[in-house]
Parts: structure tokens; sequence; C-alpha cells
């Protein structure tokens, strides 16, 4: 009897508590991690910056570290060494970084794409030269179509790392054109030809005001700066149907747009020999 007693004060007593501990230990750190990973998920889905394919990741990340640090917690409560653990996690997630790392870069760039948000699905965009419609914003690539529904697929780390410019950002966008008169012509009679026909325009906005201005005076033209304000989704039409109208006005007012020329003057020498 007294070599049980022994036994159980020795071994089974202390070995219990630990059980009972680490079992605590894990209820404690699966209940922590389950309502950090559901506060993570509600400010995802509150935040308008943060995609919702990032959301469940996040969400998953955050429980699935908390339950990594519970699992430790509870090796050291039985005794195990957790520094040399530690280390092995290290060393090996250091060897999959590095055979991953074209990946993981995408993946980076992908989650700092969708947490800060230089563009949305939809959003029509210049990245380095590359013009499109944005279609999909995915973990490793984004996908888009051109102005000419050509189709690509662009690595999340070319954009990330890109000069973006993004045209639907902003609500409203300046119609830059430039209309050249001949010097001879009347410039108030034009700005006014020209201020008539944006004016008809009802896509063009009264606020800012549009702007007509003389230019340059170029080599063959008096060129007028002409810069209305409009809608962003109303741009491309407006200009286009601009253009034409005031190229009609001129016609019927009697303002011309000249054709590149070049005055060529011709000496001719003495041939007198002196």
């Amino acid at each position: 009897m007294e070599n049980i007693e022994e036994i159980v004060a020795e071994v089974v007593v202390p070995y219990g508590f630990n059980i009972i501990g680490a079992i605590v230990i894990l209820i404690i750190g699966w209940l922590i991690a389950s309502w950090a990973s559901k506060r993570v998920r509600k400010a995802c889905e509150k935040s308008e910056r943060i995609d919702k394919t990032l959301t469940p990741i996040l969400a998953q990340t955050v429980k699935v570290l908390i339950m990594i640090a519970t699992v430790i917690a509870v090796l050291n409560r039985f005794g195990v060494e957790t520094t040399s653990l530690v280390a092995l996690l290290g060393v090996a997630g250091l060897a999959i970084g590095l055979a991953l790392q074209g990946s993981l870069s995408n993946f980076s760039a992908g989650v700092m794409l969708m947490l800060f948000r230089p563009f949305n699905v939809g959003d029509a965009v210049n990245i380095s030269g590359v013009m499109g419609v944005v279609d999909e914003i995915g973990l490793f690539s984004t996908k888009m179509h051109t102005f000419d529904n050509i189709f690509m697929v662009i690595p999340n780390t070319n954009i990330w790392g890109a000069n973006i410019s993004n045209f639907s950002t902003n609500p409203t966008r300046r119609v830059d054109m430039v209309f050249g008169i001949s010097y001879t012509d009347d410039i108030n009679k034009a700005m006014k030809i020209i201020r008539e026909a944006l004016a008809a325009d009802e896509r063009v906005l009264k606020d800012p005001e549009p702007l007509v201005a003389v230019g340059e005076l170029g080599d063959s033209s008096v060129d007028l700066f002409v810069r209305p304000w409009v809608k962003a989704s109303e741009l491309w039409p407006t200009r286009f149907a601009l253009i034409k109208d005031i190229k009609e006005r001129f016609d019927k007012e009697g303002i011309t747009i000249p054709f590149p020329q070049r005055d060529i003057h011709f000496f001719q020498a003495d041939k007198e020999q002196k």
C-alpha cells in the first residue's frame, strides 16, 4: 500500500495536475483563438478597404497563430524544451519561404493590394503603361482586360511595385483638347464659338468652370486650349461629341483649322563676276 501511495504521490498526482492544466490551457487557448478570429472577421467585414477574399484568410491566420502558441504552452507544461522546437519551426519556415519565394512575394503583394486598395474590381487603370479594366484581384495575380478586350493576368508583384493610375477613383475628370485656328482668324470669335458648344452640352459641368484660353502660338496655327470638366464615366463620349460639334461650328462660322505649312524663301545668287 505504501508503494502504491508513493507512486500516486510522485507520478499520478503531478502528471494529473499537468494534464488538467494542459486541458485548461487548451480550452482557454481555443476560446481566445475563436474570439479573436471572430473579432478580426467582423472588423474586416466592416472595413471598406479590406477585400472579402482576404477576410477569412486573416481570421484563420489569427486563429492558427494563437493555437500554435497554445500548443507550445501545453508542451512547456509537460517539461518539453520548446526553445528548440521554436527554432526548428523557424528553420522550416525559412526553408519553405526560400523555396516559395516567388509565390510568397505575389501573395504578400496581393495582401497589400487588398488592404490598401489602389483600385477595385471594375476600375479603369493604367499599370506601368498597360491600360484596362480590373476583373479580379487574387492573392497571387490580378486579372484584367484591356480596352480592346484582350485578357491579361498580371503577377501581383509587378503591380504593387509599379506606378498605378486609377481613372475611376475620382468622380469627375478633365477633358483636354487643343484646337488650332489660322493666324488670320478672329481669336475672340473662335473662343466664343467654343464656349457656346460647351454650354450646349449638358454633360459639361458648370463647376469647375471650363477653361478656354490661347495656349500656344504654333508654327502653323494659334492653339486654343479647351479644358471642360465632366463625370468620369462620360469623359470619352463627351470628348468625341465636342470635337465633332466644335469642328462643325467652325466650318459654319468660317473659322479655319490650317494644315501644317512652311514659308520657303529662294535667294538667287549674283552671277556677275567682280
